[in-house]
């Protein structure tokens, strides 16, 4: 299944209805991927507005800092670092799993570490889902759209210009990722963590996302990964994957990934 197959699974799986005494149902408009169902209900997804307050105002110097992030990503057209970003675009698995596994230092895979391969799918729709209460309130026009230009990822264009820029769902999954892989494999955790940034740096490099949009959603991955602990089936899996990264370990197994030309093209940004 291609990614854009999956951006349309979105809408039926989370936009079925995240109501909200506060604020109105949560409908999710950039479906990036067919889901797996999450492990949070509605009502645990930490949605509300005043976790991030709002995205920053015309004139602004937020928005100006925004505007300075994106002209130094530009510099990176064409380098490693853009193409590596081209392929974090990608949340369909096995794309994020891959993307993680030098990090780990061990291959994250549907055959021998299924349990967190699950967690990762299913940390996908929650974290993801979490960043819809402020892409829907305030739908802000993403920097590639209000500069007329276009990203690192052309196919995935027509749905971004649609879909609220701010927070960054992609940011929110990869720093909930970062969290989440860190405390299964501590002994990475400074490896896993900064991929976790890098993969949110990626929007910007790819000018699908402004730095505050990426910022604004590393905060809802953290909310996410704070809420997830408090259900019991992700603790379970949380578990199991532990166990499954150790015997992968025991087992001699090795990312099939060229990771030192991943190591250079990460090199070529502070994340």
């Amino acid at each position: 299944m291609n990614t854009h197959q999956m951006l349309l699974g979105l809408a039926g799986l989370i936009g079925a209805g995240l109501a909200f005494a506060d604020e109105p149902v949560t409908k999710i408009t950039d479906p990036h991927f067919k889901l797996a169902p999450g492990y949070l209900d509605a009502k645990d997804l930490p949605l509300r507005l005043a976790l991030l307050g709002a995205p920053p105002k015309p004139d602004s110097a937020a928005l100006a800092r925004d505007e300075e992030a994106r002209r130094a990503a530009l510099s990176l057209r064409g380098t490693a670092r853009e193409k590596l970003a081209a392929a974090d675009a990608e949340l369909a698995f096995p794309g994020p799993a891959q993307a993680f596994s030098c990090a780990m230092g061990t291959p994250i895979t549907e055959k021998n570490t299924p349990h967190l391969y699950t967690l990762m799918q299913r940390t996908l729709t929650d974290a993801g889902g979490s960043t819809y209460a402020g892409k829907n309130a305030y739908n802000r026009t993403r920097p590639f759209v209000a500069h007329n230009e276009g990203t690192c990822r052309k196919d995935m264009e027509p749905l971004l210009r649609t879909d609220g820029s701010w927070p960054s769902g992609h940011s929110a999954a990869g720093w909930a990722w970062g969290l989440l892989l860190a405390e299964i494999q501590p002994a990475r955790a400074t490896e896993l963590m900064t991929r976790g940034l890098s993969f949110g740096q990626s929007r910007v490099i790819c000018d699908a996302h402004w730095q505050s949009d990426v910022d604004a959603g590393r905060i809802m991955g953290a909310a996410t990964v704070a809420s997830l602990h408090a259900n019991p089936a992700f603790l379970a899996d949380l578990a199991a994957a532990k166990e499954e990264v150790k015997a992968a370990q025991k087992a001699g197994l090795k990312p099939t990934q060229d990771c030192g030309a991943e190591s250079v093209a990460l090199s070529l940004t502070q994340h």
